[in-house]
């Protein structure tokens, strides 16, 4: 399982499933298992709790861009 974790600021939000939009200094954490199936997680910094992205199973043809998946949301979470 390899795990991937990123602190950055979300000036417009990110919607979450369970409580709907957060903002500010948020961390995103994606792990990826051996099969490709990713599960994305989102806090604001430092906190306990954690929420999940809307959307259905997420899953990489190659496990090999699990890091380049994560960099990327990261960008788009972030962006004014």
């Amino acid at each position: 399982m390899d795990k991937k974790s990123t602190v950055f600021t979300a000036t417009h939000g990110v919607m979450t499933t369970e409580v709907g939009v957060i903002s500010g200094a948020l961390e995103l954490v994606t792990e990826c298992n051996d099969d490709g199936v990713l599960t994305l997680a989102i806090t604001y910094a430092g906190a306990a709790e954690w929420y999940t992205l809307p959307g259905e199973e997420y899953r990489l043809y190659d496990v090999r861009d699990h890091e380049v998946v994560h960099e990327m949301l990261v960008r788009v979470l972030e962006r004014p």
